[in-house]
């Protein structure tokens, strides 16, 4: 089986949208979103290699230097699976955005370095 990274992204203007909800209403969405996540996990934890985590605050690394920036990446899982169409179809309405305020999953093949 192949190996494929997920990465969660979000952008800041679907966040601020959800940071206007009421507070009632944001904490029910939290709490639907962690069980359908959780719920997520179990139904498919024979795919996922790593469970992932998600991210903080992003530097960059160039030849000019250290600097602060932002993305949309909030998050990573590896999964493992039979081809790419199979690995982007364990996301399809994945809580992190059909709940939550991600924009969506992007899924690429973790690639084996050449042999030398």
């Amino acid at each position: 089986m192949k190996r494929y990274l997920a990465i969660y992204t979000g952008t800041p203007q679907a966040l601020e949208q959800y940071n206007k909800l009421d507070e009632a209403t944001r904490k029910q969405r939290e709490k639907e979103g962690f069980n359908a996540w959780m719920q997520w996990g179990e139904r498919h934890a024979a795919a996922i290699v790593d469970q992932g985590s998600p991210v903080g605050a992003t530097k960059r690394a160039s030849k000019q230097g250290v600097q602060d920036i932002r993305n949309n990446v909030a998050g990573y899982v590896v999964v493992q699976a039979e081809s790419h169409e199979a690995a982007a179809k364990l996301f399809e309405n994945h809580p992190h955005f059909a709940l939550f305020p991600g924009d969506a999953v992007e899924i690429m093949e973790l690639v084996p370095i050449p042999a030398r």
